[in-house]
């Protein structure tokens, strides 16, 4: 049986714009959650340019020693009947890989489905980084609305199994669930 974190079962969403510095809270907060365990950093985007391998590697220079990253966009699957402290990053990328390999047209509801029933079963602590998509201009195009409506659902669907939400502002994290937000402190 792999070791678990010291609050098994603790699920965090880290929500907030592009480069808004969620990625560095959610890395902060899994770090902490995990207490010295190694943590699996699922990383869910995937991208074939110069500019996206310096995002990477930025990343990368980021984690602490010791981490295990995985390359998939099976989040559910990875994530059932198991005890890793996990951090999923991102779930924009998760989603677009899933209508990349299916087309961009029909319901994606099985495949949210099964992230929140997994999310919620997990039994270790599990950090899951998405970009909060209600803060924006609708989009002009089919495909971007789609897109948008189906991260917005996922958003939703994880806040409800999630234990804390966070929104993440010029780097700076806003709990809006969970006890500090229970509690009127932000």
């Amino acid at each position: 049986m792999a070791p678990t974190s010291a609050e098994p079962g603790t699920r965090v969403l880290i929500l907030g714009g592009i480069r808004s510095g969620k990625s560095v809270v959610a890395e902060q907060i899994i770090a902490e959650l995990a207490c010295g365990i190694p943590v699996r950093y699922l990383a869910t985007g995937t991208g074939n340019d110069e500019e996206w391998e310096r995002r990477v590697a930025a990343h990368r220079l980021r984690r602490t020693h010791g981490w295990i990253t995985v390359e998939s966009t099976d989040v559910a699957g990875i994530l059932t009947d198991d005890t890793v402290p996990t951090l999923v990053d991102d779930l924009g990328g998760w989603l677009t890989s899933i209508y990349d390999q299916r087309g961009w047209c029909g319901s994606v509801e099985p495949e949210i489905d099964a992230l929140a029933t997994a999310v919620d079963g997990h039994r270790g602590a599990v950090v899951l980084v998405s970009s909060e998509v209600g803060l924006t201009l609708v989009p002009t195009t089919a495909s971007g609305r789609l897109f948008s409506d189906a991260l917005g659902t996922v958003n939703q669907r994880l806040a409800a199994v999630c234990d804390r939400v966070l929104l993440v502002v010029a780097g700076i994290p806003v709990e809006i669930k969970g006890s500090a937000a229970a509690k009127g402190l932000r």
